[in-house]
């Protein structure tokens, strides 16, 4: 290992506009060059971290997370500039273990939270507070020390070295010395090694890695001049070095040949760094604990907010004697106390219950939580889930561990008094909104690679445009997809330099963005287990986007704000002044007024059916039912729109409905034959093959993942099953199977499409019988 080397200065994809390395490519030349682990340490954040980690996991690489912080000259509370000293100088901090990351984490969101001054700044205070657990190094030519001795100010540097000693100790104090063909790194370098000697503290060779190669400069320099509105032909613009490429270790043990073992020290802080992030999905271990007044039992709470739902919904008789009902109410809450999930149900069921009392519009359900029975009865969805058939395992699957998911729509207007609710009740800190990742697309980049060229909006404009609109293409399938850009690139020089460097940062990170409705919830102070920093209006956001804080197991939400019910709640306040106490929500669902306007195609306003593919199918369809909305809602999208035909010929009687089984007419007589929703593969596994729910479950998503190895397991057990359980033979099995796989790819999850099935319902309802507050409504 003496050869080798470890990069423990290396900016990512994630420090915005500002490192070009992206993580696979990283982790690829990783093991290339057969080093032994790779740090990361991207400007003053945290963002990639987690992927960065699970990067490195699935390519067998080890890992280093750490952070080039941003360090106040003074207190970082204190946003007054500080006479002969920058705003900030850069420090590299390293997680060495678990705590480590914790206080790492601590530490910037400090910075980001209390210490944001141009920069996310931390102070030393704030360093001593969280120094357990992490490496310190001191920093690169912008270091406070390197700062303080290159405006020779070296009795200053050297009382600050002595700081940071004390600060971490000297065994996680190291010197960081660098060459990038500077002499003001090469008069640092020979003062660092002087002091470590004179103080015993080693001394770390790195290299400040921005991109991966070195032919990479150039185009990294105009990523630079994007970031900074600037133009390539600036004089004073901001640069780098060409030599922030990644280096190998041959090329590092040459450059400090005369000092090789500072190049030992990077393999001794490798080696002492063992972080162990826990990842695990399906964990609910830092999930919130719903707080029970007087340390009642929150299982036998849910059972009795359970009940009285259950007698409110279905009246006392039926909820006393309906066996059905009471079998599916106690499989139910079975399986959520037995996976630890009551206390999840609590914290939802209270903030709608807050909603709802403090008047705020709740949608009625919104994806597979409108199939729980609890669910209906506890108010958190108002759909009747044996009325409309739904499956509950489809929502939570007793035979595949993972954490229920339940999202919300609320009005769009007053979800943020929800949120602040939350945020008061598990505490400020303990609830957070879901930080995006904003890339350059195809076009985009186009645009800004030719701004900072120097050509004018008309020409790369005119080159964007031939970039073929797809939803997601890239500049490489550009070129294949269209000729005349292909050409134009061929026969243009200044377009394929243009072309190259776009291709080169195509992708990359350029901000951060708050996502429209995720929102975290921790049971404690969220800076526990990830950074967190502020969005434009000073919102707390996490540092992590939606996959890593999956992975992390962190409680996330969607808190969705629907402008339909805004809407329809201010509809309702209109018709209030002659209807007093009508609820749209207790309108028959057999309203004939209604059905003839969807049938007359006079759906502007109504939820879901304004486009005019909608209007024509919905005069051609002529539904009678709230069965046929739900059902149109599922196979109006891309895909299985090419069976709305035959359901309407089959509707209508022009076509004959078929059933391979005759057990198939029960599940899908009400959609004529079609199996429209994932629920009814569900629903025909467990009727002909004697599969349970959960075991259907698991087929239907083996299908929709189309995994080949998988699926021809699951077929033989299909066709055994079908013969063991209703003697269907197998010729007949495996046809039944092809079918299912057929419709597996396009089926829809029903329980959303009957929740959205009554929101297009109650919307064409009110403008039927009370257009004119419906309207009134839509228009303010």
């Amino acid at each position: 290992m003496s050869d080798s080397f470890v990069h423990l200065h290396l900016h990512t994809e994630y420090s915005l506009l500002d490192g070009a390395v992206r993580i696979d490519a990283l982790m690829k030349r990783v093991k290339e060059l057969n080093m032994p682990a790779v740090a990361m340490t991207d400007h003053g954040n945290l963002y990639g971290a987690i992927d960065f980690y699970m990067a490195a996991k699935k390519a067998k690489v080890k890992s280093i997370i750490g952070c080039e912080a941003y360090l106040a000259p003074g207190s970082m509370m204190d946003k007054n500039e500080v006479p002969g000293r920058k705003r900030s100088s850069h420090l590299t901090l390293l997680a060495s273990s678990n705590e480590g990351f914790e206080n790492l984490s601590k530490l910037i969101t400090k910075g980001h939270l209390d210490g944001q001054w141009y920069k996310p700044r931390v102070d030393k205070d704030a360093l001593r507070e969280h120094a357990k657990g992490l490496i310190c190094l001191s920093g690169c030519i912008n270091g406070e020390i390197n700062e303080l001795l290159l405006s020779d100010r070296k009795d200053e540097a050297e009382k600050s070295l002595l700081e940071f000693r004390d600060i971490f100790g000297p065994e996680n104090f190291y010197l960081e010395i660098q060459d990038h063909n500077m002499e003001a790194q090469r008069k640092s370098a020979r003062q660092m090694i002087e002091w470590g000697k004179q103080y015993d503290l080693k001394t770390v060779a790195t290299n400040d890695v921005h991109f991966l190669n070195r032919s990479d400069h150039e185009s990294h320099d105009i990523m630079i001049c994007i970031g900074t509105g600037a133009s390539i032909y600036d004089q004073n613009r901001m640069t780098y070095s060409p030599e922030v490429y990644f280096k190998t270790a041959e090329e590092m043990r040459a450059l400090f040949s005369e000092v090789p073992e500072a190049c030992d020290a990077t393999l001794e802080i490798a080696e002492r760094c063992d972080l162990k992030i826990h990842l695990d999905s399906t964990s609910i271990e830092r999930y919130p604990q719903y707080p029970m007044p007087e340390g009642g039992d929150r299982n036998e709470y849910l059972r009795k907010l359970t009940m009285d739902g259950l007698e409110l919904r279905y009246g006392r008789d039926r909820a006393l004697n309906d066996a059905v009902l009471h079998e599916r109410m106690e499989v139910e809450l079975a399986l959520l106390k037995e996976k630890n999930f009551t206390s999840y149900f609590l914290i939802v069921w209270d903030f709608i219950n807050w909603a709802r009392k403090h008047d705020i519009p709740v949608g009625p359900g919104r994806g597979s939580a409108a199939g729980s029975l609890v669910a209906f009865c506890l108010g958190i969805t108002d759909i009747d889930p044996l009325r409309f058939e739904l499956v509950f395992e489809r929502f939570l699957n007793p035979e595949r561990v993972s954490p229920p998911d339940i999202d919300i729509d609320f009005c769009q207007t007053r979800r943020p008094e929800v949120i602040q609710y939350v945020r008061e009740k598990y505490g400020d800190l303990s609830v957070c909104h879901i930080i995006t990742f904003g890339t350059m697309g195809a076009k985009s980049v186009i645009r800004d690679v030719g701004r900072v060229m120097g050509w004018s909006y008309g020409d790369s404009d005119a080159l964007s445009k031939m970039i073929p609109n797809e939803l997601n293409i890239d500049l490489e399938e550009s070129v294949k997809k269209n000729p005349d850009l292909a050409a134009k690139l061929e026969s243009d020089g200044n377009a394929q330099e243009l072309w190259r460097h776009a291709t080169f940062l195509e992708g990359l990170t350029r901000g951060t963005g708050v996502h429209a409705a995720g929102v975290v919830i921790g049971d404690r102070r969220l800076d526990n287990f990830i950074a967190l920093t502020r969005d434009k209006e000073d919102a707390i956001l996490s540092q992590y986007a939606m996959k890593p804080l999956t992975e992390l197991g962190m409680l996330k939400m969607d808190f969705l704000g629907l402008k339909t019910l805004t809407v329809i709640h201010e509809a309702e306040y209109w018709i209030h002044k002659r209807v007093p106490g009508f609820r749209v929500a207790d309108a028959p669902l057999e309203d004939t007024k209604t059905f003839d306007l969807i049938k007359r195609g006079e759906t502007v306003a109504v939820f879901q059916m304004e486009s005019g593919g909608m209007v024509n199918t919905c005069k051609q369809l002529g539904p009678d039912t709230i069965e046929e909305i739900i059902a149109i809602l599922a196979l109006y999208r891309p895909g299985p729109m090419q069976f709305i035909p035959d359901y309407i010929k089959r509707k209508k009687g022009e076509e004959k409905v078929d059933y391979p089984h005759p057990l198939l007419e029960k599940i899908s007589k009400e959609t004529y034959g079609i199996l429209v929703y994932q629920e009814q593969v569900m629903q025909a596994a467990n009727l002909l093959a004697g599969f349970s729910l959960g075991q259907a479950d698991l087929l239907r998503r083996a299908m929709g993942k189309k995994d080949a190895a998988e699926m021809a397991r699951q077929r033989l057990i299909f066709v055994e099953g079908c013969l063991k359980t209703n003697d269907i033979q197998a010729k007949l099995a495996n046809s039944i199977f092809d079918l299912l796989e057929k419709f597996a790819q396009y089926g829809f999850n029903k329980s959303h499409s009957a929740a959205y099935g009554i929101v297009t319902y109650r919307t064409a309802y009110l403008k039927a019988n009370y257009p004119v507050e419906f309207m009134a409504a839509v228009l303010s």
